[in-house]
């Protein structure tokens, strides 16, 4: 229970822990930055991490404080998102048919990688570009698509796509807002802003299985 107040308390006060290892660790900080967005996209087993409001985060103190260069900030996280997100490709490969050999290994189970297969093959490639946006599917996104059948030219062009718009867009996003005043004051209010949109898509896919399992 402390171990997650401590991770709820990081995520709302993002900025500012941000800061604090900006001053302890100076250019180390790219680093840390690279290894997490990495270790989000990279390892299904690490779904949680705080994506979005990282790069939001870095992206404002990058503006307000100057604190990181966003020149250096933007092609090193996308570098960071495409190694995590092809490492994840091809671990999902490697383990996929194990997986389906099975009803369940840890929390991955075989009905959620057959209809996020389904799913990919009704909508195409772009799915890989908007899950670059959802929390958790994300992570186990590049897995599936590794372990079903997506051929990998078809997905590394829309990985490479959904890398350049989620890196880039979200933390110009932070970089341009970061001046503002409200954003400064109640950064808090903005990751919660933030967090539900990004998983607005989740809510709504499960209040849609539910309408359809009540249908007749």
């Amino acid at each position: 229970m402390e171990l997650i107040k401590h991770g709820l308390d990081i995520l709302m006060h993002l900025n500012q822990y941000l800061s604090i290892w900006i001053q302890d660790y100076g250019i180390w900080i790219y680093g840390i930055l690279f290894l997490i967005i990495f270790v989000e996209t990279g390892l299904v087993v690490m779904p949680l991490l705080p994506g979005d409001s990282l790069l939001f985060a870095a992206g404002a103190l990058a503006a307000s404080e100057g604190s990181l260069n966003i020149a250096i900030l933007i092609p090193l996280l996308m570098a960071a998102a495409l190694l995590g997100d092809n490492t994840n490709y091809f671990i999902g490969r490697f383990f996929g048919q194990l997986i389906k050999s099975k009803q369940k290994i840890l929390f991955l189970k075989r009905k959620h990688i057959e209809k996020t297969e389904a799913y990919y093959a009704k909508y195409g490639g772009k799915t890989v570009i908007i899950a670059r946006f959802v929390p958790i599917v994300r992570t186990v996104a590049p897995f599936v698509a590794g372990a079903g059948s997506m051929q990998y030219r078809k997905y590394i062009v829309n990985c490479i796509i959904g890398a350049i718009l989620w890196v880039g867009g979200v933390t110009l996003l932070g970089y341009f807002l970061g001046k503002h005043p409200f954003v400064q004051n109640n950064f808090e209010v903005v990751i919660f802003g933030i967090i539900g949109i990004s998983l607005l898509p989740i809510l709504v896919e499960v209040i849609r299985a539910k309408m359809n399992k009540k249908l007749p």
